[in-house]
């Protein structure tokens, strides 16, 4: 068995909405039905007994193995995952299999410990250690996950539909695209200043301010050694508090200190993280309030950590014990943390006459630490419905005296039950970014929903984030048709985003060159913060690496499925599987309220209606097809052409309403001559219609679009050279040359000459057709090769093209060239007035600049 080009699936794709890891695997003959070897799966299960069922029954090849074993190694790992599935392609025993993964670094581990599985399943000597592999698939998850404060705030995002990514391998997350986005680093918010935090992280700074907000705090000072810090206890009475000046987390933090040696022994602890400062001691129990916004939103009480003597155990065995709860853990990654036995831990022993190997007495409580910090081993008692509304008006007015939207705020008293001035209780800090595990998984009480009090404190009620996202796939046009849409939106005042085969523009500016139709530059777009509206040109080669770059769009757009994009490749080999890939965009229409837009006349993309989860508007210049009538009848929203109807309009229907815009007003169209501008500007009207756009604006924005090598470079770019027609196009395939060849027909010439190379990724066949259909349509054909082959060896396009060219029944003159600009400049010197000539581009930039320089006499 080989596996291969190993990808991530890191968007919703051409197998499921599900991330995931996609292999191909080659199986010999005896792998394609493993199962029925003679103890293959007996061994199988003894190495790995958490292995799931196979789906299909029947034999079973290597491939299903793999894909079973890498998604059940997940699942035993405590991973969220349940999709998997196995594809055979068009070569014999080579298959794609897909697994879900939720961590991509855990699906491609999960991938290689599968192999290895199998590899100690076919040779007994090789031995494989699942319980080592499960716990190393854990290890990874807790590693690279999100940890419960943020999860929990991704996760309430998620059930608002509000999408969400992870901009690095820490906490910071973006929620919402484009304008309308949000960003939070774990539990503090992008509203959060700099300042802020600085003010919550100097506990002396913070005091002072709450202090003269009249909120009670315990008295103290910054000390220098530790002999000043006895001074300083001396001055506010003992007993008192040690700990950091700039802290987190309990860090260094010593409580109820009583003694000179004690002190100075905290005072060592403290200073190892920072500046230290001592306060006085308040008595009772510490509370952790957490404050979003404006408002109270959980409340927890928080027990040092401690341990309970059996008159048998040691100090140091109950620990462990206790230790041994599966909601502790080292990190923030479960509930819980575990209790350590460090310096403090032993020095506070020491106090309580113990060591770690003492034996306590039955009953006799032995704390192992004096603060009650989770992340020390302390455990949380949910009080949100005690809390007395004077303690909850001073937490809230220490958040906002410091400028915390999300705050822990500390406090110490006998019970939040009552003030805290009536107890002589106080606040003894203030934390940005705070911990939220003791409010989701408080050890005693009732689970707080904090995470989603900090979504909705991010978005009013209603809103989800999202800025109006088009999508547009298809065969030929879809390049056109993006740039229009787009223009559509800017024309409405809107900051548009665009990606497509060009580059990345936003606000008209490009802010990337090339091939730009994936998904990562989809992302660059949403990321954008001034973008409201975005339109992404969604090419094949892109969902297949790596599916869509969001999770849904408002709007997705099919032109058209024909056979001459790049079928052959990918184990793509016919229309229909094309199909299937192009219809991802229409499969992630948002659900309910989104729209597919569909053209009628082609039966292919006319079917994905049914994989829809939204509305369909179907357009087709034939207003009686079958499918555009059906559609209209029931009430469904259609495009057409009307030829009678101003000279000839573009018009939409819905029910009884009917809006129209007069070709003639549509530069683009050439007044309605060119049938595949025509198609383009039915597709944009019925994504701009479908986003929201007003009729009005709709009209306008066609009006004002030019098809020039500024706002569509290679898209049927016409231009004056010397009194004859020259027409830069960037078509390459089939179906674009019977598109175009209709469309210079329909434009006056003496004599028709057209410039072409070949794309070496297609079919032999693919290439040969291009020159049939442009033989029988222009007088002179003038050759030239690609500057990349694209695998294909020196000379073999050209002989393709000129194949295709025996017998044509209108070509006179064929000639080859040395390269693009050579084969362009032979062509303008055959030229002469009320000629035609059609430049089919390869290098699209730097071909319009050359022949801008040619036509400028240059």
């Amino acid at each position: 068995m080989q596996v291969s080009r190993i990808r991530a699936l890191r968007g919703p794709n051409l197998w499921s909405r599900h991330t995931a890891i996609e292999a191909v695997v080659s199986c010999s003959d005896d792998e394609i039905a493993v199962t029925d070897s003679p103890g293959f799966e007996a061994r199988l299960r003894t190495l790995f007994p958490g292995m799931g069922v196979f789906r299909l029954a029947g034999p079973v090849s290597l491939a299903r193995v793999l894909e079973t074993a890498a998604l059940s190694l997940q699942e035993e790992a405590g991973c969220p995952v349940s999709f998997s599935r196995t594809y055979s392609t068009v070569e014999s025993g080579t298959y794609q299999v897909v697994v879900e993964y939720s961590e991509e670094s855990v699906g491609r581990l999960a991938l290689e410990l599968a192999q290895q599985l199998i590899t100690a399943t076919l040779d007994p000597q090789a031995g494989f250690d699942a319980d080592a592999a499960i716990a190393r698939l854990r290890e990874t998850d807790e590693d690279v996950r999100l940890g419960p404060s943020t999860g929990c705030i991704v996760q309430a995002a998620s059930a608002r539909g509000i999408p969400s990514r992870r901009l690095t391998d820490g906490s910071l997350v973006q929620f919402g695209w484009g304008k309308h986005q949000r960003r939070i680093w774990a539990a503090e918010v992008d509203q959060t200043s700099a300042v802020s935090e600085a003010i919550a992280q100097d506990k002396e700074l913070s005091k002072q301010l709450l202090h003269a907000a009249g909120v009670p705090v315990p008295m103290g000072r910054p000390v220098t050694d530790a002999d000043d810090a006895w001074a300083a206890a001396q001055e506010v009475g003992l007993p008192v508090v040690v700990k950091p000046r700039d802290g987190n987390q309990g860090k260094g933090i010593t409580v109820n200190v009583t003694t000179r040696e004690a002190i100075a022994a905290a005072y060592q602890s403290a200073a190892q993280i920072g500046e230290v400062m001592v306060e006085k001691f308040l008595p009772g129990s510490d509370y952790r309030l957490l404050v979003v916004g404006d408002q109270l939103v959980a409340a927890s009480r928080r027990e040092p950590p401690l341990v309970l003597g059996d008159g048998e155990t040691t100090v140091a065995e109950l620990v462990a014990r206790v230790n041994a709860d599966p909601r502790r853990g080292d990190g923030h990654a479960t509930s819980l943390t575990r209790i350590r036995i460090d310096d403090i831990a032993v020095a506070l022993l020491t106090a309580q006459g113990l060591t770690p190997d003492s034996v306590p007495a039955r009953g006799r409580r032995v704390t192992m630490r004096h603060n009650a910090n989770l992340s020390t081993g302390g455990t949380a008692t949910d009080v949100t419905d005690e809390v007395h509304p004077e303690v909850a008006d001073r937490a809230i007015t220490a958040a906002q005296m410091v400028g915390l939207h999300v705050c822990g705020v500390d406090v110490v008293c006998q019970s939040v039950l009552q003030p805290l001035e009536e107890q002589g209780g106080g606040i003894v800090e203030v934390n940005a970014a705070p911990g939220l595990r003791m409010h989701l998984s408080p050890s005693y009480g009732k689970s707080r929903n904090v995470g989603e009090a900090i979504v909705d404190h991010l978005f009013e009620p209603g809103e989800d984030g999202r800025i109006p996202v088009v999508a547009v796939t298809g065969t030929n046009g879809k390049t056109t048709t993006a740039r229009l849409i787009a223009h559509l939106f800017a024309s409405s005042g809107l900051v548009v985003g665009m990606t497509n085969t060009d580059g990345v523009y936003v606000a008209g500016r490009q802010i990337d060159s090339g091939d730009c139709s994936g998904p990562k530059s989809a992302r660059s777009v949403l990321m954008h913060p001034d973008v409201e509206a975005a339109v992404f040109e969604t090419a094949r080669g892109g969902i297949l690496r790596e599916g869509l770059g969001f999770d849904h769009c408002q709007v997705a757009v099919v032109t058209n499925v024909g056979a001459g994009d790049h079928l052959g490749l990918n184990y793509i080999t016919t229309v229909e599987d094309l199909a299937v890939l192009k219809r991802v965009i229409v499969q992630n229409v948002t659900p309910k309220e989104g729209y597919a837009v569909l053209n009628a006349a082609d039966p292919i993309v006319a079917a994905m209606a049914d994989t829809c989860p939204g509305k369909v508007i179907f357009f087709a210049a034939d207003r009686r097809h079958g499918v555009m009538t059906e559609h209209r009848a029931l009430g469904g929203r259609t495009v057409y052409v009307d030829p009678a109807l101003d000279g000839g309009s573009v018009v939409a229907t819905e029910g009884n309403w009917r809006g129209h815009v007069p070709l003639a007003d549509v530069p683009i169209t050439r007044n309605g001559t060119i049938a595949f501008q025509v198609e383009n500007v039915m597709a944009a009207v019925a994504a701009a219609w479908g986003a929201g756009l007003k009729w009005d604006a709709i009209g306008s924005g066609l009006a004002s679009f030019v098809n020039d090598a500024h706002n569509a470079p290679g898209r049927f770019n016409v231009m004056d050279y010397k009194g004859a027609t020259v027409i830069a196009d960037y078509g390459h395939n089939p179906d674009a040359m019977r598109a175009l060849v209709a469309a210079v027909q329909a434009m006056p010439a003496k004599r028709r000459s057209v410039v072409i190379s070949g794309a070496g990724d297609r079919r032999d066949q693919d290439i040969r057709d291009q020159t049939v259909i442009l033989g029988a349509a222009f007088d002179d054909v003038l050759l030239y090769q690609d500057a990349a082959q694209r695998g294909r060896a020196d000379g073999e396009v050209m002989a393709l093209l000129r194949q295709g060219l025996q017998g044509a029944s209108r070509t006179t003159h064929v000639e080859e060239n040395r390269g693009e600009f050579a084969a362009i400049d032979a062509a303008l010197a055959r030229l002469q007035p009320g000629d035609l000539c059609l430049v089919l581009v390869d290098q699209v930039e730097e071909a319009l600049a050359h022949l801008a320089r040619r036509i400028a006499g240059r």
